[in-house]
């Protein structure tokens, strides 16, 4: 039972997460009601944060925000979110006499409640008990694990109460028990957010002094972040410590007679108070034992002490070890609940802490470490996993309850199986497992461990540049994939079937290097399109890519009866032998028809070797076996979709289209052909109309992820409709010989040809015009690749990209930096394949110093020779030199090392490998670094980008990158495996978000607030809190209740998002970055600015890391950070962040770019707010420039622009005319302004330049052409949510305009200010200038005489900016990013004037 217990531990929440978090916010109303208002919004609100927000429409929200504190309202926690799900109280009795109530839902498991005791700070560590139901009538029953509650009791009527009675331990349960007592006195599970730990810093600040504004360190870090890595990791957390140790006692195992007494463990414990304890662990119960020296004294020791559990027994024998233990349990309630569900697969660190924290002995986690083998001694069974998943499979799956609990196994079975298989992996390639096969040659070794089938996928990119340059030496595009034999090497059959062929070992490794990184990774994608097809009797196999010390290693399921007996009988469908032999069966074939139609491939016939034609609807190399299950399975899918037609030729074999392209084109072609022909751009058309009236953009990874994501997984079922008669043949432009008529086979491949067209044509297009309308805003490699890939992009255009925006500073980094990334990595993989155990620290050190460093050939004659090879030679010479300095050179050095007693690794020079990077780009991306590239590119930028990829941990120090040796071996901390796997993904939840954003786009924020609350609720039953969708809904309920003007609930929800965020994408994802950001947003919000500033601080910091300072997105959040500056009167910080955006967004998008006006304009608002209107008129005549070169007079945008300018000199007129009255005018705001200005000669400059610079017609032309997809939406793209999502701001603001209401865009009602800030408010809030006009007629005059004093004061800075900013950061969370404050006042006020 113990053992179900901890297993069930790491589905935390998943199981159904309510009732445990109920528990949690129970336990923490006590620390919650001492803690300062700010931190308690946080940190404990947050705690019941699940209920306070997830059961109120946003209309009761309102009303509940202020209180910020939830009382414990799980009885209603799921009524509304989960839609069915009712839950009623259950009371528990503990075997400690405790009692406590749960909130139970009759569909609960047995297994669900006792995941529940196992979080319940009062029964956490009971792992071996019984549960009886006691039901009203008194009738008595005993609950089964795997039972649900309804099939036991009704609790619906009440009255039914739940007892723990205590089990006999076996010597698994007992041991399971002392592991997790252990796990109970260590905090290491708590993970701590960054946001939590800043709150409460706030807090103690707050509590010290009154001192009230703080300067994040912005704008000094911008020029060298490396002094800055050590705040990326999350500090360490401060143990508390219970007892000195506890471990299993060398008395063990017992002596047979004691056995036969019922005794199973022997524990040695040291206490705090210094006394030695040795325990006895029997069936029954702990009890102390009289053992003192070597001999053990079984008898029970003076006085006795018993306890049926090991933590009642300590908390008996030592006082400081029950006070640790309510300490650490105390610590652990008042943490979010979020902070302590475990992550099924979190990411790696690529920073680990420095200095490096001393290593302490451990006894326990010494144990741990040799119990688990890689040999046979596995405790307990070894899982099934393909009996696993496709019994899950087979669940049924009609209703919604049916799909949670089906999607919910499948999830957990996955996760599962990526975890073995990772540890797995780590096991084959530490040579710890034998191979089945050792006889074979070391790459064709296969291992089976755990039931996982695992194999080597052989890097061929490097072999191949060279190979095929000699070939052909002008080769286009050395993609480096083998044109060998397609058999992907996971598949055991094909490996038995092809070595029985009589060729040689050599011709094999030559001929058979098929199983490169570029199959594996489409076998991966093909298995995840043939699972999201889902069609019944069609099975796939679990399987998982894991890239450890150079080698990739692919993991699969097994299927069943393969590894006994004769394999050819098994084979029903497809080829072993590369089409020589195909086999064909009528009942498999119409199951691959029907997925075949799902993923759009057309059923077509091929003939084998001996003339048979076959009919096939799957790429001729997949295999349909039938295993001994009599289960259909289809393997080896590595073309599931046609080849790219762009690329053709043999080395080019693996070059296929993406599955999103595939769906994108088919729904493209259908809208041509339908007569009424609707879209043409396929899936991607909406984008530009639907976002073009939208507030943001898709521009972050985790965005485009999702969205990519979304398309996948609803692609069969959307596009069906439209494309279902648009096939293409996957066979096509392959070695295969097609039957069919010449007709049929042209069309076949000019329908291929069209798809490939499409994505250069226009998809391509499409794409980098986003990029340069920064409709799509990727900050780093990680989310270029995304975006490309939700595009349908295949990362080998990366290089057209490139070449494409090079006229954008920013983005032509982004791109050639993840060129050199790539190239770099294939070298350092080998690198690490050819190094010895002792030698992975030295070579990955030497690595990143010929690579950030300078450093020459060692003083060896071979090696000079070796350089000045790599430099002088040219083409096919190059090539061979290449060659050497790849895995050829590589393996030489060994045989060169043995005798001179030096590493191979240290014969690599930076010469060589910037060398070795320029030729790989050239091949395989098609693009030219240019000569300055090693000076150019963005050191850590680079860097976190290539530990990120190989899975390298470095030490979180300054380091001095322009030394010739930056790194130390010391330096490098860890090398961790990277995984790719095919985890499902929840298509209901999907579904369900997708409405939701669909109600939030015509501003129905209830609707759209069910469904969201919904998709949150089906998702936590399924994956648990940690992933990354939960942190998406979490981040659209944060919106909806923002815009329903539940500042409180916006933060509890935005809290949520990052805690995922940083736990399931990583402390400096960019993703995390713009959480941060919105998270600012809403502090300041709710008037917490100082707060605010601490996390935009956060935001620049994790920006300027993964972009470095030069990026859009920066610019738009030092936008943001000024607005926070006005806001507390700080005009001298605001107007330096200012003219710093404005400075970027001229470098990096020149001066005619709409985001150039966007700066002008906020400017143009700091110093209205200043009262100096004469600079406010000349930077908003800039922004009108601007604006007339690329919009036209005849824009909104532009007209509104003007209105700007004829509202700030009328307000000029007014406070002049006030001067000539004779009235009281204080003008010390303007005189600062002028004295910033003295101080700043470069504002100065900025500002003369602003005000007489005339506009640029070349730029503006250009500029012209690369905002042709966002004519009328000069909005800014920092990060979007959805065009959609986005719309709703928009629905919202017109609506209100339309009736004549001036509110604030995030629903905060209007405070009564005086008339002239309410003015401010107004215009600043985005009301039309000319609507703004009449109220400043009418409300200056009679409001004067008692606001003379705040006209140019900063009282009126202060307060007006609380309203302009508090809109200004409404555009940010509505796009949920770091959007312009300025951008949103113009926007804001276009949007009303459009409907008035």
């Amino acid at each position: 039972m113990a053992g179900k217990s901890n297993k069930a531990r790491n589905k935390g929440r998943a199981l159904n997460s309510n009732p445990a978090d109920s528990l949690e916010s129970e336990s923490k109303a006590p620390t919650s009601s001492s803690s300062n208002a700010g931190a308690g919004a946080l940190s404990n609100g947050d705690a019941s944060g699940i209920q306070d927000t997830s059961n109120k429409s946003p209309a009761e929200n309102v009303a509940v925000a202020d209180k910020g504190e939830t009382a414990n309202p799980s009885a209603t926690t799921s009524k509304q979110a989960g839609g069915e799900l009712h839950l009623y109280p259950v009371a528990i009795k503990a075997p400690s006499g405790e009692k406590l109530e749960l909130q139970l839902s009759p569909g609960d498991s047995v297994m669900d409640v006792r995941q529940f005791l196992l979080d319940a700070p009062e029964t956490c560590f009971f792992t071996c008990y019984d549960l009886i139901m006691h039901t009203k009538d008194g009738s008595v029953h005993h609950l089964e694990d795997y039972n649900e509650i309804s099939e036991v009791a009704d609790i619906t009527t009440g009255g039914c109460t739940l007892e723990m009675v205590a089990a006999l331990y076996d010597e698994r349960s007992i041991r399971s028990h002392v592991r997790r007592a252990r796990e109970l006195l260590s905090l290491s599970t708590l993970h701590v957010s960054l946001s939590t730990l800043l709150a409460l810093q706030h807090e103690t600040a707050q509590q010290k002094t009154s001192e009230k504004t703080e300067t994040p360190d912005g704008l000094g870090f911008m020029e060298d972040i490396t002094g800055s890595l050590h705040n990326l990791v999350t500090p360490m957390p401060n143990e508390i410590k219970c007892a000195e140790s506890i471990v299993f006692s060398s008395f063990n195992p017992p002596p047979t007679y004691r056995r036969l007494v019922g005794d199973l463990i022997y524990i040695d414990v040291v206490t705090l108070e210094g006394n030695k304890f040795c325990i006895t662990g029997t069936s029954k119960a702990f009890y102390v034992n009289s053992s003192t020296g070597n001999i053990l004294d079984p008898r029970p020791s003076k006085p006795a002490y018993e306890a049926s559990t090991l933590i009642s027994l300590l908390q008996k024998i030592s006082s400081k070890f029950k006070k640790g233990f309510r300490e650490i349990l105390d610590r652990k309630a008042s943490a979010h609940p979020f902070e302590t569900v475990q992550s099924l697969l979190p990411p790696n660190s690529w920073l680990g802490h420095y200095p490096i924290p001393g290593h302490e002995r451990d006894a326990a986690r010494a144990e741990d470490a040799f119990a688990l083998s890689y040999g046979s001694e596995l405790i307990g069974m070894q899982r099934d996993w393909n009996e696993e998943l496709q019994s899950c499979r087979e669940f049924p799956h009609n209703t919604p309850q049916e799909r949670i609990l089906r999607d919910r196994a499948l999830y957990k079975v996955t996760c599962d199986f990526v975890d073995a298989a990772i540890k797995g992996a780590i096991g084959v390639i530490n040579r710890c497992i034998p191979p089945i096969n050792p006889t074979d040659p070391e790459c064709f070794h296969m291992y089976v461990h755990n039931n996982i089938f695992f194999s080597f996928a052989v890097d061929a990119d490097l072999g191949q540049i060279s190979k095929d340059q000699a070939l052909t030496v002008e080769s286009k595009s050395g993609h480096g994939i083998d044109n060998c034999n397609d058999v992907t090497s996971p598949n055991l059959l094909a490996k038995t079937s092809d070595h029985t062929s009589d060729t040689s070992a050599e011709a094999q490794i030559s001929d058979n290097e098929q199983a490169t990184y570029a199959s594996a990774n489409n076998d991966l994608k093909g298995t995840k399109a043939y699972q999201e097809a889902d069609v019944p009797g069609l099975y796939n196999l679990a399987m998982a890519i894991i890239d450890y010390r150079g080698y990739r290693v692919v993991a699969q399921s097994i299927i069943p009866g393969i590894l006994q007996g004769d394999k050819s009988d098994s084979l029903l469908y497809g080829s072993v032998d590369n089409g020589k032999k195909i086999c064909w069966d009528e009942s498999f074939h119409s199951k691959v028809v029907e997925a075949a139609k799902r993923l759009h491939l057309k059923e077509h016939t091929v003939m084998d070797g001996s003339g048979n034609v076959v009919k096939l609807a799957a790429p001729v190399e997949s295999k349909g076996i039938i295993g001994s299950d009599d289960r259909h399975y289809l393997l080896d899918l590595m073309r599931v979709t046609p080849r790219d037609a762009n690329y053709s030729g043999p080395g080019h074999r693996f070059c296929v289209l993406r599955p999103e392209l595939v769906a994108s084109f088919c729904e493209a072609e259908a809208a041509e052909r339908s007569p009424s022909r609707p879209k043409i751009a396929g899936e991607y058309s909406e984008a530009p109309d639907s976002r073009s009236s939208s507030a943001h953009v898709m521009g972050t990874p985790v965005e485009v992820q999702t969205k990519a994501g979304e398309e996948c997984a609803s692609a069969p079922a959307e596009v069906r409709t439209p494309g279902e008669d648009i096939l293409l043949n996957p066979n096509v432009f392959t070695e295969f010989k097609l039957a069919g008529s010449q007709e049929d086979i042209a069309t076949d491949e000019a329908i291929v040809r069209k798809a490939a067209s499409y994505l250069t044509d226009v998809v391509l297009r499409k794409f980098v015009q986003d990029l340069c309308s920064l409709e799509v805003s990727p900050m780093d490699g990680q989310s270029l690749t995304d975006a490309l890939h939700a595009h349908g992009i295949n990362v080998r255009y990366l290089g057209k990209v490139a070449d494409m925006v090079k006229h954008l500073p920013h983005l032509w980094d982004i791109c050639s930096t993840e060129i050199v990334v790539r190239s770099a990595k294939h070298i350092l993989k080998d690198m690490l394949r050819e190094s010895q155990d002792h030698d992975l620290g030295p070579a990955i050190a030497h690595f990143f110093n010929c690579f950030a460093g300078n450093i020459s050939p060692v003083g060896t004659k071979g090696c000079t020779n070796n350089s000045q090879s790599k430099t002088q030679k040219k083409g096919q010479e190059n090539h061979k030199s290449l060659d050497k300095s790849g895995k050829g050179q590589m393996r030489l050095r060994h045989g060169a090392s043995s005798k001179k007693g030096h590493s191979a690794h240290l014969l690599l020079t930076s010469e060589g490998l910037w060398s070795y990077i320029r030729e790989f780009a050239r091949l395989k991306y098609q693009f030219e670094l240019p000569d300055d590239a090693r000076i150019r590119v963005k050191k850590v930028a680079v860097i976190r980008n290539l530990c990120q990829k190989v899975g390298i941990t470095i030490a979180a120090r300054k380091f001095d990158l322009d030394s010739s040796a930056p790194f130390q071996t010391s330096d490098i901390l860890d090398l961790q495996p990277v995984v790719k796997h095919s985890v499902p993904m929840c298509s209901e939840a999907r579904n369900l978000m997708e409405s939701g954003k669909a109600r939030l786009a015509e501003g129905m924020l209830n609707e759209a607030y069910t469904f969201f609350s919904e998709a949150f609720s089906i998702l936590q039953q399924i994956t648990g809190p940690m992933h990354r969708d939960v942190a998406n809904c979490c981040r659209y309920l944060a919106m909806v209740l923002y815009h329903a003007g539940d500042m409180a609930g916006a933060i509890v929800q935005q809290h949520k998002e990052l805690i995922i965020n940083e736990r399931c994408l990583g402390l400096d994802h960019p993703d995390t970055a713009h959480s941060y950001g919105n998270m600012a947003l809403f502090y300041h919000g709710l008037n917490q600015t100082e707060l605010a500033l601490r996390h935009m601080s956060r935001t620049l910091l994790l920006l300027s890391l993964s972009s470095g300072p030069d990026h859009p997105d920066v610019a738009a959040t030092f936008i943001n950070v000024a607005m926070m500056y006005q806001d507390i009167g700080n005009m001298n910080a605001a107007l330096r962040y200012l003219q710093e955006a404005l400075k970027k967004n001229e470098r990096l998008l020149g001066p005619e770019h709409i985001q150039t006006a966007v700066c002008y304009h906020a400017l143009a608002i700091a110093f209205n707010c200043m009262g100096a209107y004469k600079l406010s008129i000349q930077h908003e005549k800039k922004t009108y420039d601007i604006l007339v070169n690329q919009l036209g007079e005849e824009d909104s945008k532009t007209q509104d622009s003007e209105n700007w300018i004829k509202t700030f000199k009328s307000r000029e007129q007014q406070a002049s005319a006030q001067k000539q009255k004779g009235q009281a005018v204080n003008t010390a705001s303007a005189l600062k302004a002028i004295d910033i200005l003295k101080a700043n000669p470069d504002l100065l400059q900025a500002f003369q330049a602003a005000a007489g610079g005339s506009a640029n017609t070349s730029a503006s032309s250009v500029n012209k052409s690369l905002n042709a997809a966002i004519i009328g939406e000069p909005l800014p793209r920092g990060r979007g949510v959805d065009e959609r999502a986005a719309r709703a701001a928009a629905e919202m603001r017109k609506k209100a305009a339309a009736r004549g209401l001036l509110v604030r865009q995030n629903g905060v009602p209007v405070q009564a200010l005086p008339p002239l800030t309410q003015l401010l408010s107004i215009i600043n809030s985005g009301a039309t200038a000319s609507e703004a006009q009449p109220n400043a007629q009418a409300n200056e005059p009679e409001g004067e005489a008692d606001n003379g004093s705040t006209l140019n004061g900063t009282p009126v800075g202060t307060k007006d900016a609380n309203g302009s900013v508090e809109n200004h950061d409404d555009q940010g969370p509505v796009g949920l990013g770091t959007s312009l404050a300025s951008l949103d006042s113009k926007k804001q006020k276009s949007k009303p004037k459009a409907t008035a």
